[in-house]
């Protein structure tokens, strides 16, 4: 069976796709990641010191519903730096589960195209973008990642009120 994607789906997948591609260059010992350092800039007070340590969540890509989620359900007992690589959705419906409480969650990107995204965000984590979000034509009332003719919504889930874990 074939189908044929929208031009700017196209578009946005083949721009995806290169920069995922693209590798970060080697870092000297006294700096750190520039999306990370975005991070820490955006929370002010935050935990790690000047050089921190971090887990890297992979890059997840559906596109109509079908491919690879990504989440953290590790949960610690300390504060938990975690790079989410880039996110991609398009023309379907994808989830990020960030589910440790003493998560520290800087999201790369996030790309969402004519679909849902829902990032389920634990209670008491901190959430931050290494860059601006943008929206055309859609919902991204955080403004986290690009979303274009579709909604990209946080939900806070293991909150006291709402009964869940």
């Amino acid at each position: 069976m074939s189908f044929a994607l929208p031009r700017l789906a196209r578009v946005l997948l083949a721009t995806t796709a290169l920069s995922l591609g693209t590798t970060t260059a080697a870092l000297a010992d006294d700096d750190i990641d520039s999306g990370v350092a975005a991070c820490l800039q955006a929370w002010g007070s935050h935990p790690f010191g000047k050089k921190p340590g971090y887990r890297v969540l992979s890059t997840s890509v559906k596109v109509f519903g079908i491919g690879q989620a990504s989440g953290d359900y590790e949960k610690t007992a300390r504060p938990s730096l975690v790079v989410v690589n880039p996110g991609v959705n398009v023309m379907g419906g994808s989830e990020i589960e960030l589910l440790n409480p003493n998560g520290w969650y800087c999201l790369r990107t996030t790309v969402n195209v004519m679909g849902g995204l829902t990032i389920r965000l634990a209670c008491n984590a901190q959430i931050a973008m290494s860059s601006g979000g943008t929206t055309v034509m859609g919902n991204n009332a955080e403004q986290k990642g690009v979303t274009v003719m579709g909604s990209t919504t946080v939900e806070r889930v293991g909150c006291p009120e709402d009964g869940r874990t």
